[in-house]
């Protein structure tokens, strides 16, 4: 049994790690010079490798392909994914968040413990192989510095990934390739992504870059749902992006798409009532300026204080409670999606429609797909990975019960 995995990140390594467990000969290849490169990447800032929440709620979190996903998560749960990470010597723990982390909070350790053990069980590895489809007749096609390079296989796992970050290999160079043989594919979108706001130039210049601690977000969807979420998120040159804005990004982006335009609205003192607000800002100002005023009596400064500079006009700052009232809801008006290279991660992808429960797809057997390749979403918070993890896991698995059945 002969194994080729088509992409060198986490679905496409756990896929290979699958395969060549059950026995297959597995060969890896990937695009770039090395693997897991948007794997290091995500774990610059603190490996978050998955959620401490119950099952059911976990499960949630993939909304309209929860139904999808649920059964390959069942099989990899996040229980499983940390003792996985501890059989690799990578020990986790369970922030305050409730997301799950490792012990060192970086990506580097892993990978290398990970790459380790495959080279051991026997995955060969091909790097600067950039698959560009099938030949006439029939075998893998890629592009290497040493030219163009023929590959059969007995069963092909593609874990290209979606369409963001393209420096790091996730380029979605793949959809034409499939596209041309009739795979259904939804359009890809951006997920966990920020969005343009039409500040004024003095309000960006003055913040870009600014981070705006704990503050509540509500948004509602194309259907009218309220959703309400707490965190924290940054001011860009170019609008807003971060935390909190990455909770409710799939559901801006559905609503920018519906109508041109969403908003959303922003309790700048999550931690007081609107009527301790009017108290606190009728008391006397004296000779104090607004700004004083501000940051004395309601703890509202700098990157804050510009957004209520920003939105609100300047006579209802005479006004307690309409300031306060601004202060509990501020509305921010977002235009547009930031581009899709930019995302986290995309939306759609190859149809679960169109593929069995191994995920292989049915007009092309011995085809299977893993990670976030399929056409599914989720937030940020180690839904990501645990969801890419659990699909290259049932992809390679379902490779190899593929070659066994059909040699019968």
């Amino acid at each position: 049994m002969n194994i080729a995995i088509i992409g060198g990140g986490p679905a496409g390594l756990m896929a290979a790690e699958t395969a060549v467990a059950c026995g297959a000969q597995v060969e890896l290849y990937d695009a770039m010079a090395s693997v897991g490169r948007k794997f290091l990447l995500a774990g610059k800032g603190g490996l978050n490798l998955t959620h401490s929440e119950p099952l059911e709620l976990f499960l949630s979190r993939y909304g309209a392909r929860r139904t999808q996903l649920a059964p390959l998560i069942d099989s990899f749960t996040p229980d499983a994914l940390r003792a996985w990470a501890q059989e690799l010597g990578v020990e986790t723990f369970v922030g305050t968040s409730g997301r799950v982390f490792s012990s060192d909070l970086k990506a580097a350790p892993l990978l290398r413990a990970w790459l380790r053990r495959l080279r051991k069980a026997g995955v060969q590895f091909h790097v600067r192989h950039r698959w560009c489809g099938w030949d006439e007749q029939g075998a893998l096609r890629f592009t290497t510095p040493h030219g163009i390079r023929s590959v059969q296989a007995d069963a092909v796992v593609l874990a290209l990934g979606g369409g963001s970050w393209p420096k790091l290999g996730s380029d979605a160079a793949w959809v034409p390739i499939l596209a041309g043989r009739r795979v259904p594919i939804a359009p890809l979108q951006p997920v966990n992504c920020g969005f343009d706001v039409k500040w004024t130039d003095h309000f960006r210049t003055k913040f870009a870059g600014h981070p705006v601690k704990t503050v509540g977000v509500v948004a509602k969807s194309v259907a009218c749902e309220v959703i309400r979420r707490q965190g924290e998120f940054v001011v860009t040159d170019t609008g807003v992006e971060g935390g909190v804005i990455y909770a409710v990004s799939a559901c801006l982006r559905d609503v920018i798409a519906a109508k041109g335009v969403a908003t959303i609205r922003l309790d700048l003192a999550p931690n007081r009532e609107m009527r301790r607000l009017v108290q606190d800002l009728s008391q006397p100002r004296g000779k104090r300026t607004m700004a004083t005023h501000l940051e004395r009596r309601v703890g509202i400064a700098g990157v804050k204080a510009g957004l209520l500079r920003e939105v609100v006009p300047k006579e209802e700052f005479m006004d307690p409670v309409r300031l306060a009232a601004a202060m509990k809801s501020l509305p921010l008006r977002l235009v547009a999606t930031r581009p899709l290279e930019e995302a986290i991660s995309t939306a759609g992808g190859v149809s679960f429609n169109a593929l069995d429960r191994q995920l292989m797809t049915r007009s092309l057997p011995g085809l299977f797909f893993a990670g976030e390749m399929l056409d599914w979403e989720a937030p940020t918070g180690g839904y990501l990975l645990t969801a890419c993890l659990a699909t290259g896991r049932a992809a390679g698995a379902g490779a190899v019960a593929w070659l066994r059945e059909t040699a019968r």
